[in-house]
């Protein structure tokens, strides 16, 4: 085996490392174990049956909400951070290590593959890959959110100007293909907001 195939073949391992990793932190279910450890219950089969923040609220408050989106958040931007740090010279590790979690988080492997919708941990890995879009994002969901007063809405909107917001600031075009991924697979696990949306059916932030 001649040098360069050894340094692709190695690149190619850590790049798996970093995707097998990445999966296994966004699977972590925080709500679910959150509101199990709370009340006993199973918040797969409470209201939406989503893990994440907006359907904790529904069991636990307002608190349990922001707690929840936090740790998302959290839990979405260190595999990217470690893989930036771990692999420098391999910029395309904290893409797929942003991809795997955010997978993770909605497809978790500890809950037979039934978790949340990825906004909390999508806006973590953004703010690992670039904390000043990340913050933009946080502030437009924000302002989205407390006007229309639906989160559905705010989520879609800010993951949307992701990959516009990463253009505009000259990011790695590594970085815009990401967000684009993003904002396409939230869109997607929100496909029933929309339909809800469209019926005027979309439960509202109380």
């Amino acid at each position: 085996m001649d040098i360069n195939t050894f340094n692709t073949a190695m690149k190619i391992s850590y790049l798996l490392q970093a995707a097998a990793l990445s999966y296994i932190i966004g699977s972590i279910p925080t709500g679910y174990l959150i509101v199990k450890a709370k009340t006993g219950k199973d918040i797969r089969e409470i209201g939406s049956g989503s893990t994440g923040a907006t359907n904790v609220k529904r069991v636990l408050g307002k608190k349990w909400f922001f707690i929840v989106m936090l740790l998302d958040a959290i839990k979405g931007a260190l595999p990217v951070i470690a893989a930036k740090l771990l692999y420098p010279d391999i910029p395309l590790a904290a893409v797929i290590a942003a991809i795997f979690v955010i997978i993770g988080h909605s497809k978790p492997i500890f809950l037979k593959f039934k978790g949340g919708k990825s906004v909390a941990s999508g806006v973590g890995t953004i703010l690992a890959l670039n904390w000043q879009i990340g913050l933009i994002l946080a502030v437009v969901w924000s302002i989205i959110t407390y006007i229309t007063k639906y989160v559905s809405v705010g989520s879609i909107i800010a993951l949307i100007l992701s990959p516009f917001l990463m253009f505009l600031f000259k990011a790695p075009f590594a970085y815009v293909v990401y967000c684009v991924v993003a904002a396409v697979y939230v869109t997607y696990l929100h496909r029933e907001n929309i339909k809800r949306l469209i019926k005027g059916e979309e439960n509202k932030v109380r």
